[in-house]
């Protein structure tokens, strides 16, 4: 009883983290898809140097730890003259690194689609982009988006690191809780649970987008 009490009083901070965890995951997401679709393309279907610049990319996010690219972004840009606040740095953290798991995770979409349609293409008069705008990419997001779904499951948990970085997300404003109240199980099992309905409801609305999309006799299944 006491803790409700208490939770009723921190209750506009406790939202305050929640809007800020959920303004980080949809940017994120949404940008992070929009730089990841020219890295996959550049991987896949550029020339050395865009091939090669995004490979390296690629490698480069994905080989070093999120926290260290948090870190470097807040506490070493600064050092030549790039200052940012927590909430930008940690924005401009998740959408790099989400942007390279993106390109990662389409690029198994994209190899799913036989070359043969590529050379159709070609014989219907489309050229190499036109065949990868109008006939590969449609099919190659449908068939990423259980994929990108858990990049953005991912991402709800990830923010739970921003508060190192000083960014009052939900997490952050939960330890503030916890730390004033002492009801370290009650509060961490409460967000715990406040996760958990983030991650259904992304699971659900993906369910959703999959039906939405899906296509009367396109069968993906035969793509893997």
């Amino acid at each position: 009883m006491k803790f409700l009490t208490s939770l009723s009083e921190y209750m506009p901070y406790m939202l305050d983290g929640l809007v800020v965890t959920i303004k980080l995951t949809i940017i994120s997401a949404i940008v992070g898809f929009i730089i990841g679709v020219p890295l996959v393309l550049g991987t896949l279907y550029g020339g050395f140097f865009f091939k090669n610049i995004s490979k390296l990319y690629i490698t480069l996010i994905r080989g070093t730890p999120l926290l260290v690219q948090l870190f470097f972004i807040y506490y070493g840009l600064p050092a030549i003259g790039f200052n940012m606040t927590p909430y930008s740095a940690a924005l401009l953290g998740f959408v790099l690194n989400s942007a390279a798991y993106q390109a990662e995770y389409m690029k198994g979409g994209f190899l799913a689609i036989t070359t043969e349609q590529m050379e159709a293409s070609f014989s219907i008069g489309l050229s190499k982009w036109q065949s990868i705008r109008y006939v590969i990419f449609p099919q190659a997001f449908r068939f990423s988006i259980p994929s990108l779904s858990n990049e953005i499951i991912y991402l709800i948990k990830y923010t739970s690191i921003a508060y190192i970085i000083q960014v009052e997300e939900l997490f952050a404003q939960a330890k503030f809780f916890a730390s004033d109240t002492y009801y370290y199980l009650e509060i961490f099992i409460t967000i715990g649970i406040v996760y958990l309905l983030m991650i259904y409801i992304i699971t659900m609305l993906t369910n959703i987008l999959e039906k939405k999309l899906y296509i009367p006799g396109f069968d993906i299944s035969h793509l893997k």
